[in-house]
């Protein structure tokens, strides 16, 4: 199985003026749980990873570190996810026909829901990750700041990664945006707006998008929970 790993982002919200992949967990880079994650996976064979080149020297340490160099290969990246996710399909190899995407933030991802993504997705031409929503959700309007509707919770799910799609569809999907104009979040929204089905795959609750300092620090408890090392 192929994987991209979109890894370009900044850590603004982390008040930090550095890419947040490379801030410290555990005394390890970020970063570098994701990879491991990776590396125990049974379905991973080739990564590309699209970020700034500025970043590519901190991250081909830690590729050596986990013993991945041979797998891992490094893609500039775009000013946007989306930009970079484009930059990294044109960049799978030829013989690709199914490919996953896992933000590099989601650090705790285990390789049992990557490989579980892995197998599903040969048996549909698109899926994500997600969990059922919890909260009662508000649609608000920006202006008033006034509550305009309540969903049903019970059709509502938050969207995780891997999420993983037919490579050629993925691609039509991306160059159809590119046309439009259209702004997305995440590659499932871009098959949703070409009119392609995207199934959904249980996540976890653990595999959480570490954004905030919050984030971190729940990072840090979940993996001292489970006893990781590296």
């Amino acid at each position: 199985m192929y994987l991209l790993i979109p890894a370009a982002g900044s850590g603004r919200r982390m008040g930090s003026n550095r890419n947040k992949l490379l801030l410290p967990l555990l005394e390890k880079p970020l970063l570098t749980w994701t990879l491991a994650a990776v590396k125990a996976s049974r379905s991973i064979r080739w990564v590309g990873m699209m970020g700034q080149p500025d970043d590519f020297p901190d991250f081909k340490e830690i590729v050596q570190s986990l013993g991945m160099t041979k797998r891992v290969h490094f893609i500039p990246g775009g000013a946007t996810r989306q930009e970079s996710v484009y930059r990294g399909l044109q960049a799978l190899p030829a013989v690709a026909e199914r490919v996953l995407i896992h933000d590099g933030a989601r650090c705790l991802v285990t390789p049992d829901l990557i490989d579980r993504c892995a197998a599903e997705i040969f048996r549909c031409p698109g899926l994500i990750a997600a969990i059922p929503v919890k909260d009662t959700i508000k649609v608000v309007d920006p202006t008033t700041q006034l509550i305009t509707s309540t969903p049903d919770r019970r059709q509502l799910w938050a969207a995780q990664t891997p999420q993983g799609f037919a490579v050629e569809s993925l691609m039509r999907c991306h160059n159809e945006g590119i046309s439009q104009g259209w702004e997305v979040t995440d590659d499932a929204a871009l098959f949703e707006q070409c009119g392609l089905s995207v199934k959904i795959v249980p996540g976890e609750e653990s595999n959480l998008k570490v954004t905030t300092p919050m984030d971190l620090a729940i990072a840090e408890f979940i993996l001292r929970q489970r006893g990781a090392g590296v």
